[in-house]
């Protein structure tokens, strides 16, 4: 890794600071780009001085990306959208921002590609977001056939936007709304694993596959809600809403400037969310994080006194 050249889209995302923390620690000269490079600046001091370059750019806008792939040896595009909103939207952000990385990688002669996908992107997926991501793999093989593909599950981690959403929930309500019943069954995948993942294979592990990355457990929704209200020692009652009623509270709901819930998501529920096809962690050698190791490591600051109630619960989770 040492001294090889890497362009990070997505850098100062959820998963992209974990990554940038591995590969820095390798020895890789990373750029970063980001579309506020004043909001990454944080990127730096996870390096040596000189070795990450934060640099405007947006998958959106073709001449940005290919000014900051153009000397890379190998690129890794982590950019995406869980709500769309303005121009960013699924079709301008999974596939045609996709197509323009790809695209610039091939032209810049890049070695590597690497791209975050998801589990159940499928051209006939039942959500818009599914079924961009598909797209999304479909324009990037066709620029760049050799390119990696990972396809995590619902990722868990200090940043995460899950478990610290309804964590929060549960400080102020005594109800949690459990969209389709709370039967969706999910395999939560550690983002440290997801980065070291995308690590091995900005490495050369893995080249041309489609990898899908999921935890060590498969639990529903409701399940994932009931380890998140021990963890954080609250009770609360877990109302299940069939999805005729989730798909509606969804479409009120996306009106809103910071939804909680979309009636896109609510489709995306209708489908599980977990490893049906080439297990990456077990390609990759990874032994995967359960979640009774990292949650209380950050959700501990939602019980009543915080870190200060339990202070075994303020260890930095594992990067």
């Amino acid at each position: 890794m040492k001294h090889l050249s890497v362009t990070v889209f997505g850098a100062g995302g959820f998963v992209g600071r974990h990554l940038v923390r591995r590969l820095a620690a390798q020895g890789a000269r990373i750029t970063a780009a980001v579309r506020d490079p004043e909001a990454a600046l944080f990127l730096k001091t996870m390096g040596n001085v000189g070795q990450i370059a934060i640099r405007p750019a947006s998958v959106t806008r073709p001449d940005t990306v290919a000014a900051v792939t153009a000397g890379a040896d190998v690129v890794v595009n982590l950019a995406g959208i869980l709500t769309p909103g303005g121009k960013q939207n699924f079709q301008a952000v999974h596939v045609d921002g996709a197509a323009n990385v790809a695209a610039a990688a091939r032209d810049a002669g890049v070695s590597r590609l690497v791209h975050l996908s998801a589990i159940g992107a499928a051209a006939d997926a039942p959500s818009e977001y599914l079924r961009s991501k598909a797209a999304g793999e479909e324009a990037v093989r066709a620029a760049f056939a050799d390119a990696t593909i990972l396809r995590p599950s619902l990722i868990f981690g200090p940043e995460d936007r899950f478990f610290n959403l309804f964590a929060s929930m549960a400080r102020y309500f005594p109800v949690l709304p459990m969209p389709n019943n709370g039967a969706t069954r999910f395999q939560p995948v550690y983002v440290g694993n997801v980065a070291e993942a995308a690590a091995r294979a900005v490495q050369g592990k893995g080249t041309g596959r489609t990898l899908e990355l999921g935890g060590p457990e498969i639990r529903t929704f409701r399940e994932l809600m009931e380890i998140m209200l021990e963890v954080i020692e609250r009770r609360r009652l877990l109302l299940p809403m069939p999805l005729g009623v989730s798909r509606l509270m969804g479409s009120l709901m996306q009106i809103m400037p910071a939804p909680l819930l979309t009636r896109d998501q609510v489709e995306s529920l209708t489908v599980d969310n977990i490893v049906t096809g080439e297990d990456g962690l077990a390609a990759y050698g990874i032994e995967p994080t359960s979640m009774a190791v990292i949650l209380p490591t950050y959700l501990a600051r939602f019980r009543r006194g915080g870190h200060s109630h339990h202070p075994q619960a303020g260890m930095r989770a594992p990067g």
